[in-house]
Order: C-alpha cells, then structure tokens, then sequence
C-alpha cells in the first residue's frame, strides 16, 4: 500500500495540517499518514519549543476520527536518546520506518514547500530523497524552478534546464537525479501553528484554527500562556540524586536495552 510519513514540529497541530494530509490521501492513495512530531527539530535547537508529550497528544486529539491518519512516536525523546542522538533527524526516521515496509510498499515523504526550500541543509539531504518519493504541498507564489534549484547541489539541473521552469507554477512530478517529487496544489490553509500561539496569547478563539479537542486541551493544560506549561507530561531525563551525593559518585541506575528496531 502507499503509505507517507508527515514530519514536523506540530507546536500545535491546526486544521491546516489536516487539510494538507487529505488531499494528499486523495491525490497519492495513501492508505496511511503517520504524522511524526519531531523532539529536537535540528533547525529549532534552542528555540522555546512546546514539550514533546503535549504536541503528541495533541495529535492523537486532532486525529481521532481520521481512520487512515495516525500519530507516531518515531521521533519519541526515548527513541533519539537510545541511538545517542542529539536531535531528530528525518533521514535517520525514514531508515528506521523503512524497516518495517513490506517490499511493495510505496513510501511517500509529506512536507510544506517552505521547509522543502531548505531540504539542501537537512542531514544527507541526498540519501534522504533517494529512500522515498517526496509530496510537496505548494501555494501559489513558488516556481518549479524554485524547488528544483533548493534540491542538493549534486541532484540541481542545469541552469539552462532551470531557467525553463522560471515561470512555470511549482506542479507535476519533478525527476531528478534519482529524486521523486510530487507537487500537491490547491490546498494552501491560512492556519499555521505561529498564528495559533498568537490566539491563545491575545485571548482569540481557537474554533476556526484547530480541532475541538486540541482546544480544549490547550485551555486545559494552559499552553501557550507567558511560556508556562503546568502539568507537563514530558518524561524525566534523569533522576534527581540523593542529599549529599556528589557528581559521578554513588549508586547509578542501570539503563534498561535499546529497543529493537522491527
């Protein structure tokens, strides 16, 4: 079956996600979307990001009644720390779900033409292209010669060759250097999760920007209020150490075995 992973921060997830997810159900056959919040998104460290355990259950909310759309915990913090990671890196994700496809499974790989204009400085950017077929939800105002020349430099065309997609609206199938890449049209949401922080911020209600359910826990769980996130249900790193004992010394916990990748 033809399945796609849909990765990003999700801080929160918003209607426009949903909206971009169905079209390319519809327009891909695809019989599953996995949408993976990212832990530490590579491009966003140091950034004040919402605890990663309040943006999957957010997902989980917003995806209740979506039979073939489902949150996963491909980029848990558990996962990246077991492999000795400092972040979440999507060529690694894309290799750990490949593991479990079948071999006539069809992989897709989900992504906004904003974030797509800087897969050149993601992680092996070329071997991430070539393990699966790219759709790229556009919006008017993007060239195909723009998203053509954001590839690797060792997949770009020829300036000659991009100069003819100059005028030419970011659509079609894009082959390039062993590259698939797929435009989805029409679909542009003016939501975004920027413009949701802001609502809840300035007192605005959130019926028109996210699910039911996602609201209620916004309010809920106070998210997005002066930075404070009470209730928190992000997982302990460590354990606190007892009174007295120093750095390095003492009883130390033994770590339990690295999951298994299936």
């Amino acid at each position: 079956m033809n399945v796609a992973l849909y990765g990003g921060t999700f801080d929160p997830v918003h209607l426009g996600h949903v909206a971009v997810a169905r079209a390319a159900a519809e327009r891909f056959a695809l019989r599953r979307i996995y949408f993976v919040p990212a832990d530490i998104p590579p491009h966003k460290q140091g950034q004040p990001l919402t605890a990663y355990y309040h943006r999957y259950a957010m997902l989980a909310l917003a995806l209740q009644g979506e039979k073939n759309f489902l949150p996963s915990l491909l980029e848990a913090p558990e996962i990246i720390r077991a492999e000795g990671k400092l972040a979440s890196y999507s060529v690694d994700t894309v290799r750990r779900f490949r593991q479990r496809l079948g071999k006539r499974d069809k992989f897709f790989f989900l992504i906004g033409i904003d974030a797509f204009l800087d897969i050149s400085t993601w992680r092996d950017p070329v071997e991430l292209l070539r393990e699966c077929e790219f759709i790229v939800a556009s919006r008017p105002g993007f060239s195909l010669a723009s998203a053509a020349m954001a590839l690797p430099k060792q997949m770009r065309p020829r300036q000659d060759i991009a100069r003819l997609f100059k005028d030419r609206q970011a659509s079609g199938p894009l082959l390039l250097s062993g590259a698939s890449i797929h435009f989805l049209e029409g679909v542009y949401e003016p939501e975004s999760s920027t413009v949701v922080r802001q609502a809840v911020r300035r007192g605005r209600g959130l019926e028109q920007l996210v699910a039911p359910p996602v609201a209620d826990y916004i309010r809920k769980m106070r998210l997005y209020r002066n930075g404070t996130e009470p209730g928190s249900p992000e997982l302990p790193t460590s354990s606190p150490r007892r009174k007295g004992q120093a750095a390095g010394k003492g009883p130390r916990l033994v770590e339990g075995k690295k999951r298994q990748r299936h």
